[in-house]
């Protein structure tokens, strides 16, 4: 069973980067694809991008396109988020998630073990 840990969220200041991890242990990594997810108070979560087995198959949600990447190493076990740009809107809770597949135009499918979220805070 594969377990997953995010890291590198904090406070910056609008138009600032941060750049999330999600290291998964447990299990082989590559089996996997992967979604970040993110939830604002007293918003739902939404899917904020994902990335499959075979790299090509990446996704972003409209809100991020063009500041947010998303990369994959396997031979470390990590899913990284690349935040550039930020926005107050970007304000959340960031967790990662393995899915069951990623559609480059619909997003993460189902979701199974979630890892515990890292605090986003884009602040002035």
């Amino acid at each position: 069973q594969v377990q997953l840990v995010e890291s590198g969220g904090g406070l910056v200041q609008p138009g600032g980067s941060l750049r999330l991890s999600c290291v998964a242990s447990g299990s082989s990594f590559d089996y996997y694809s992967i979604g970040w997810f993110r939830q604002a108070p007293g918003k739902e979560r939404e899917g904020v991008s994902c990335i499959g087995i075979t790299r090509g198959s990446i996704y972003y949600t409209n809100s991020v396109k063009g500041r947010f990447i998303t990369s994959r190493d396997d031979a470390k076990n990590t899913v990284d988020l690349q935040m550039n740009n930020l926005k107050p809107e970007d304000t959340a809770v960031y967790y990662c998630a393995t899915v069951d597949y990623c559609d480059p135009t619909y997003g993460p499918g189902s979701t199974a073990t979630w890892g515990s979220g890292t605090q986003v805070t884009v602040s002035s």
